[in-house]
C-alpha cells in the first residue's frame, strides 16, 4: 500500500511522479490541488481556511470522505492527515508532498513529525518530497541508501544525538562517531548507485537533492 498525502504548498514545488498511488489524502488546499490535477481525492482533511467558499464546495463534492477540523486546535492539519493514514494503513509507505518550499515554520513542523512518539515507530515509512529533494528517515541499524535518478547530493541530518554513526560507500565517510547535538553532514555524494549508513541510537533524516 502506497499513500500520497498532499499539503498546501504550490503545485510548482511538487516532484515529478507517476500517479500510481493506492490512496490520496489532501490536506486543506492540497485537496483542491489534487482535484485540479485530475487526481483522486480519497480523504480531504483540514480546517479549509485557505479556501474560499467555491473552492471548499468543490473539495467537499469531490472527496470521498471529509474530515473537517476546527481552526484552533493542537494538531496541524498535516498531523491529522498522517494520523488518519497510519491508523487505517499502519504498514503503508507514505509520501508527503506540498509540505516544503513554502513557509519555513510549516516545513519544520513537517520535518519534525517523526520525532513525535506516536509517529516515530513509523518514521521509516514516511518520505517528504519536492522538486529538488527527497527526505527519508532512519531508525538505528544498518541501512543501504539507493540513489534516486537525477539526485546528485546526499546529506545525513542527525535530528537527535546519534551514537556510533558510520558512513561508507560515499564520497565522505565516518567511523563510529558520536554526534552530541542535531548536526547536518551535508553535500556528501554517491560513489556508485548506493551508500551505506549505520548507527546505534538516534534518528536521522537522509536527504537526496539536486540543484535547480
Amino acid at each position: 500500500m502506497e499513500i500520497l498525502i498532499v499539503a498546501g504548498a504550490p503545485v510548482e514545488t511538487w516532484p515529478v511522479f507517476t500517479p500510481t498511488y493506492d490512496y490520496y489524502i489532501g490536506i486543506d488546499r492540497g485537496g483542491l490541488f489534487l482535484q485540479q490535477q485530475g487526481l483522486p481525492l480519497d480523504i480531504a482533511v483540514g480546517d479549509f481556511d485557505s479556501l474560499n467558499e467555491k473552492e471548499r464546495n468543490l473539495v467537499f463534492q469531490t472527496a470521498k470522505e471529509v474530515h473537517q477540523s476546527p481552526s484552533e486546535k493542537d494538531d496541524t492539519d498535516t498531523q491529522l492527515g498522517l494520523l488518519i493514514a497510519l491508523q487505517r494503513f499502519p504498514e503503508a509507505k507514505i509520501t508527503l508532498i506540498g509540505a516544503t518550499g513554502g513557509r519555513i515554520d510549516h516545513f519544520l513542523a513537517n520535518l519534525w513529525l517523526v520525532l513525535e512518539p506516536r509517529f516515530q515507530p513509523f518514521s521509516q515509512q514516511i518520505f517528504l518530497k519536492d522538486m529538488q529533494n527527497t527526505i527519508q528517515f532512519l531508525l538505528p541499524g544498518e541501512h543501504t541508501i539507493w540513489q534516486e535518478p537525477d539526485m546528485k547530493y546526499l546529506a545525513y541530518c542527525c535530528l537527535t544525538p546519534v551514537s556510533a554513526l558510520t558512513l561508507t560507500e560515499s564520497k565522505y565517510v565516518l567511523h563510529e562517531v558520536d554526534v552530541m547535538q542535531p548536526t547536518s553532514y551535508a553535500s556528501n555524494e554517491f560513489l556508485t548507485n548506493q551508500a551505506k549508513i549505520s548507527f546505534k541510537k538516534g534518528l536521522i533524516a537522509v536527504i537526496q537533492s539536486k540543484d535547480k
